[in-house]
């Protein structure tokens, strides 16, 4: 049994509860305006988030945070956690990954495996963003940080896609066949968040996305709260 690969599908689960099934992040409005009505268009909806917001900004946060764990570094982490927080560009986005960091770090410390300077500096944190209580789990455990950045992405792109099969609306297998096509790039994407971490270098330029977000909190009938 390799006890890394179990924690890691614990973490990617979607039954881990923190809300993830309950955001789309800008996809909703994105249908909703008929941006997108097509699994094609869906697909590169998708694409385009996973390759220019989550690789770019998201992964790379993930690892400089676990990193930051390993070493117990407070301040580091501290710093990481408000400059996560910082780009997040809508009032929706920015819920999104505070309700998310809240219900994952409350999650742990039920679990009562995490260190105790684990356990105090998350207390210490007024406002605990996703990747950050991500990162504390994935260095509980020592994770590997290229493994921990794909199980990372795939979580994500799990999510997007199964929003997408509900709004578009989508069969099933039309999921599937957007999730193993975009599954591929995982790999490289997360040994470019890697590269992204060790130069202190995260973008995050995504105006489609942060004009779908904005749209959304004012959309008059949603499934999905972001």
């Amino acid at each position: 049994m390799n006890p890394s690969l179990i924690r890691l599908l614990h973490l990617a689960s979607p039954a881990l509860p923190v809300g993830a099934f309950s955001y789309s992040q800008g996809l909703e409005w994105a249908v909703e305006s008929g941006a997108i009505t097509t699994e094609a268009a869906a697909k590169q909806w998708i694409s385009d988030a996973l390759h220019f917001a989550l690789a770019r900004c998201e992964a790379p946060a993930l690892i400089a945070l676990m990193r930051a764990w390993s070493s117990e570094d407070k301040a580091e982490i501290k710093r990481l956690n408000a400059e996560f927080i910082a780009t997040r560009e809508t009032s929706e986005i920015r819920a999104e990954s505070l309700q998310m960091g809240y219900s994952l770090a409350r999650l742990l410390r039920d679990l009562d495996d995490m260190p105790a300077s684990y356990r105090e500096a998350l207390s210490e944190m007024n406002e605990i963003a996703f990747p950050t209580a991500w990162a504390a789990a994935a260095a509980t455990w020592q994770l590997d940080e290229h493994d921990a950045a794909t199980s990372y992405l795939w979580a994500w792109l799990e999510n997007q896609v199964m929003a997408a099969v509900k709004l578009v609306p989508l069969g099933q297998t039309a999921g599937q066949r957007m999730l193993a096509a975009l599954a591929v790039d995982l790999p490289e994407l997360a040994n470019h968040a890697i590269r992204r971490a060790e130069n202190n270098d995260w973008e995050n330029f995504t105006p489609g996305m942060t004009l779908a977000s904005s749209l959304h909190e004012t959309q008059y009938t949603r499934l999905f709260r972001s």
